[in-house]
């Protein structure tokens, strides 16, 4: 197959495949990639590459595929859970969502996994990459598609974003971590995940797939993200690309009678979703002809003009349980139960008041106070409303302590604001994670504590409002001064994103009620750079679209919102469609969409997709 457009360089040695990026905070680097711990699996028959042989109903299964020893998975057991829970985790698969009817497919895709661990230059901690090959790969069309996983979750991480598009249509799918993962590391057991996800130790001399710089004698859970010293997300976008060149030294293995497979000879596709959306973003700038098109889909993207998620995520951990309350009960989708939190919340304004933060004398006055401030910064009612979740959750305070230790490089014990991470008693004190605890992180977890058995230590939690000093911590490493403050804003600095390489098509789908990473301060900012700059970007902004499609689970969301991953799809669609030479690039558009209200199935008609 030639690509589209054709290449003028000649064709190079996989060694070299991984060129110089744009002037942006991403290393100017050459590199040759060095694949570490490589595996390989066949899927066939009971099992496949995109739902592990569980279908549509394991999927939708509320419980998770059993392990026949819970202290001892298999390899293969692990494998089908972590699938069961990323789908989960990412897609609306309740019945009446649409999904497998009005978009998106679970049907069998039988084919073989390869996967490795391998660094960008200059990191401590490798990154994992995994590539399915179907046996229907379409030599005469050969195509990779590659897929950072969102959030900070495992190498499954994307596998509902673009499995369900790319396996299908004989493409090989490329994923990544991005640094970051389920890998967690017991300090206590001295142990984590080896390269087929099974629990190992230092003391057996097991190969772990993530080790962190840490004193022998601590104690608790160390994760990635947090913990590498090598703050991950300023390497997303070559964390992109070395999984795309993984792929074509998966399919130089799978495919021998039809290697050599190069960038020159295969199509690559990067899409994701949140920070994978960041992440293929990133890889866009890198320079080279090597990616064909980028699909990124409500994207945590920092560019100069618009807030790293940093400083939005400590002012809404901050000021937006107050704020709700401003806003009317009935416009607010449940969970969090209302009755359940509105005290909560109340407290967090009366400790504002107290703080000097917000001004007025009852609660409806200093909700109302930090409301015009959260107003006055960028949000707006659907980013506030949706945001709801994030604040009764707690996600925000998990985001806040996770990135402050990423972008500071800290490792273990060494926050800041003395956060850590550890299984708990009922009381919250830390305690030994047990055995079947540590051995289910790495297919269940999501990357980011609380879950899964490991909390926060918040060794500042003081009555009455007990997480707000912490918070008021990691809100001063944004806006206050000192050498923590420094480092920290540092490490954001060099997550600052850079334009797409020009001529590389790029579509861009984000929910305008997105409340986690708001269209504000993201990809409206780095659309409007990018379209200055004569970029090929365009822009689909969506309403009645929220962050967590797996949110529509409840009923009160589906009623009001409509899943992103159908514009994705079909942003993927009419991207391939112009590789193809079959049309133009679509254009901008404001897609108005029609929530199906209560109890009611999803149509074509409630989604309005352009066509």
């Amino acid at each position: 197959m030639t690509k589209t457009p054709v290449r003028a360089s000649a064709v190079l040695s996989l060694a070299l495949l991984l060129g110089a990026c744009a002037s942006g905070p991403q290393r100017n680097t050459t590199e040759a990639p060095m694949f570490t711990s490589e595996r390989s699996s066949d899927h066939r028959g009971s099992d496949d590459l995109l739902t592990a042989g569980l279908g549509l109903d394991g999927l939708r299964a509320m419980t998770p595929p059993a392990f026949a020893d819970a202290a001892h998975p298999t390899a293969a057991e692990l494998r089908r859970r972590a699938i069961w829970s990323n789908w989960r985790g990412i897609a609306d698969l309740a019945p009446g969502g649409g999904y497998g009817t009005l978009y998106g497919t679970t049907q069998a895709v039988p084919g073989r996994e390869f996967s490795a661990l391998v660094k960008v230059a200059g990191a401590s901690q490798p990154h994992r990459v995994l590539v399915q090959v179907p046996d229907a790969f379409d030599k005469g069309r050969r195509c990779v598609v590659v897929a950072p996983a969102s959030g900070s979750r495992g190498v499954y991480g994307a596998i509902s974003i673009a499995g369900p598009w790319g396996l299908p249509k004989g493409c090989a799918v490329a994923y990544t971590d991005k640094g970051a993962g389920t890998d967690y590391f017991d300090l206590d057991a001295r142990g984590a995940a080896r390269a087929d996800g099974t629990f190992g130790t230092l003391e057996a001399g097991d190969d772990l797939a993530f080790v962190p710089d840490a004193p022998a004698t601590a104690s608790g859970v160390a994760f990635k993200h947090a913990h590498s010293k090598d703050n991950p997300e300023a390497d997303w976008g070559r964390h992109v690309k070395q999984a795309a060149q993984f792929a074509l030294h998966a399919l130089d293995q799978a495919l021998p009678d039809a290697a050599p497979f190069t960038f020159d000879n295969t199509r690559v596709i990067a899409v994701g979703i949140s920070n994978g959306g960041g992440a293929v973003l990133r890889a866009a700038e890198l320079d080279g002809d090597w990616l064909d098109a980028v699909v990124a889909g409500e994207p945590n993207v920092h560019v100069e003009s618009g807030r790293p998620i940093y400083d939005f995520a400590t002012e809404a951990a901050l000021l937006q349980p107050c704020a709700l309350l401003h806003l009317a009960p009935e416009s607010l989708a449940q969970p969090p139960m209302r009755a359940q939190v509105e005290p909560l919340w109340a407290l967090r304004c009366a400790s504002l008041k107290t703080a000097g933060l917000v001004s007025g004398d009852s609660v409806a006055e200093q909700a109302r106070s930090v409301y015009d401030t959260m107003r006055a910064s960028g949000w707006t009612d659907a980013a506030l409303r949706s945001g709801a979740a994030s604040s009764g959750f707690d996600l925000w305070r998990s985001v806040a302590v996770a990135y402050a230790s990423a972008y500071g490089r800290y490792g273990v014990g060494e926050h800041p604001c003395g956060h850590g991470f550890s299984a708990q008693n009922a009381d919250f004190s830390p305690r030994a994670a047990t055995a079947e605890e540590r051995a289910a992180w790495w297919s269940d977890a999501a990357g980011i504590p609380p879950g899964n058995g490991v909390g926060i230590i918040d060794t500042k939690i003081a009555a009455p409002d007990f997480t707000l000093p912490g918070l008021q911590c990691l809100r001063a490493l944004w806006d206050g001064q000192g050498g923590d403050a420094d480092r920290v804003r540092k490490g954001i600095a060099e997550t600052r994103a850079s334009l797409p390489r020009p001529g590389l098509p790029v579509i861009v789908v984000h929910g305008l009620d997105d409340g986690l990473v708001p269209p504000a301060f993201s990809s409206a900012p780095y659309v409007a750079a990018a379209q200055s700059a004569g970029r090929e970007v365009r822009y689909w902004q969506v309403h009645n679209v929220e962050h967590f499609d797996a949110f529509l689970g409840f009923p009160d969301y589906a009623a009001r919102y409509v899943p992103s991953l159908p514009y994705v799809y079909e942003a993927l669609d009419r991207i391939d469609a112009y590789l193809d030479g079959k049309s133009p690039l679509p254009v901008d558009a404001v897609i108005a969409t029609t929530p199906r209200g209560a109890g009611k199935p999803l149509e074509a008609a409630n989604l309005a997709i352009p066509r």
